[in-house]
């Protein structure tokens, strides 16, 4: 972030000092807020998103004279540990000022200051920010296709940071699309199970006669073509991470069953009565909103408190604000890498576009729309009109007209456009179609869908 784009407030009960930063700082910053007592600041941190605070060290108060900026130092270190303080001071309590610096302030700043210099401590503490988030970035860059300097995906790293060392369940919320795979990755590698097995479980795709056999595993001889014993894999999870995906599409009697396998850390096979210790840490995701994981019609609420320890909301891209064109030139490297195309680079006509769509595919979608322009490139530079989002998302709220009378046709086109427009989401397509889950899957594999 450059200067221009910075947000300052300045807190002195001398009306000069904040007249004289207001008008040097006006025409060198977004915006500049004034306060003449430190009693507003709680207020106007919530209320504000500020870059720096420039804050007196005494005031007209009952708070231990010499030592007020101290205390209200600390008081904004716990409301907004993230922002940066510098100290006003006079030569008199430079020694309090060097005391404040270890106790997290940014720099101080000595009455009467010179103008040049005060500005550039501004610009350096805005750079020094901007290198360590950067450094932030990079370190969960080294994690697989995690890009983001964006301040929501740094508080989703700092989330990440804090939850990954524990053994707490995860859930992961976010639209399709938004790399919640990736997020799991992530708690994993950051956790303490690292060197332990890894094991994603995509339970939307599994059918009802394949969830027991596949979470659970069997004795040989279980049922018809148990031909050996079989591990689970919530079983082969044993001492790592499960990652159960697409959560939100267990049929209820399959939530009730892993209900007991969570509550007991204990799984049995099919085809036994000996129950098997088990040692998990456990995430799962869906693209459910939390309204309906809430109404117990289609998720177990006792099964809810149980995956939810703590969760984490991947956001839409739409969200990310300049992560769009980061990712797409971190799309653009791998892609013309792979294509066998050099320097490629994306044209400002090609930024806007990026930069202004919707993504109702997400990260997914982008990284289409790149890797189709890497394709198709004639030249090194990728305009406006080489960026083509994906047909699959341009959805029209008309109904198609019908192009055949023929049943078996007509039914799998319904089925198409409903399970498109619940985004995948199996259950929920059953239930608009009248269907239970399973007569849809046999509709599924009827149709090579």
């Amino acid at each position: 972030m450059n200067l221009r784009q910075a947000t300052i407030l300045i807190v002195d009960d001398d009306k000069d000092v904040l007249t004289a930063v207001r008008l040097l700082l006006k025409p060198e910053v977004k915006n500049v807020t004034v306060s003449a007592t430190p009693e507003n600041l709680r207020k106007l941190l919530s209320d504000n998103t500020f870059d720096i605070l420039l804050l007196d060290m005494n005031f007209n108060s009952s708070y231990n004279s010499g030592n007020e900026g101290l205390f209200w130092l600390h008081q904004v270190k716990e409301w907004n540990p993230q922002l940066a303080v510098i100290m006003i001071t006079a030569y008199a309590d430079i020694d309090l000022a060097v005391k404040c610096l270890k106790e997290g302030a940014a720099d101080f700043v000595v009455k009467p200051w010179k103008n040049e210099p005060l500005i550039q401590m501004l610009k350096d503490i805005l750079q020094k920010r901007d290198a360590l988030h950067k450094q932030t970035a990079k370190t969960h860059s080294d994690l697989p296709d995690i890009v983001g300097e964006s301040e929501i995906m740094q508080n989703l790293f700092r989330k990440l940071e804090k939850i990954a060392p524990t053994d707490a369940n995860v859930l992961i919320l976010g639209e399709n699309g938004t790399g919640k795979d990736l997020i799991a990755q992530a708690i994993c590698q950051l956790s303490l199970r690292r060197d332990k097995p890894f094991v994603k479980v995509d339970v939307g795709a599994l059918t009802q006669t394949l969830f027991e056999s596949e979470l659970f595993g069997h004795k040989k001889g279980a049922f018809t073509d148990a031909r050996e014993d079989r591990t689970g894999l919530i079983e082969a999870a044993h001492e790592g991470t499960l990652f159960l995906d697409e959560i939100g599409n267990i049929a209820l009697p399959q939530q009730a069953k892993l209900l007991t396998v969570l509550q007991n850390r204990q799984v049995t096979r099919l085809g036994t009565n000996v129950p098997i210790p088990v040692d998990i840490r456990l995430i799962s995701a869906t693209n459910l909103p939390f309204s309906d994981l809430s109404d117990e019609r289609i998720f177990r609420k006792d099964l809810i408190y149980r995956i939810n320890t703590v969760e984490i909301t991947v956001p839409p891209l739409r969200e990310r604000g300049n992560d769009i064109i980061l990712l797409a030139e971190y799309f653009l490297r791998r892609y013309e890498k792979k294509y066998l195309k050099q320097q490629l680079h994306l044209s400002e006509t090609a930024k806007k576009k990026l930069s202004a769509y919707t993504y109702p595919g997400n990260v997914r979608e982008l990284q289409y729309a790149v890797e189709r322009a890497v394709i198709m490139a004639d030249s090194h530079t990728l305009n406006g009109e080489d960026i083509v989002f994906s047909p699959i998302e341009q959805k029209t709220e008309t109904t198609p007209s019908l192009q055949t009378h023929n049943l078996e046709e007509l039914e799998r086109e319904a089925i198409v456009r409903v399970i498109e427009k619940h985004q995948g989401n199996i259950s929920r397509a059953a239930k608009e179609l009248g269907l239970t889950r399973a007569a849809l899957y046999r509709r599924l594999e009827k149709y090579d869908m």
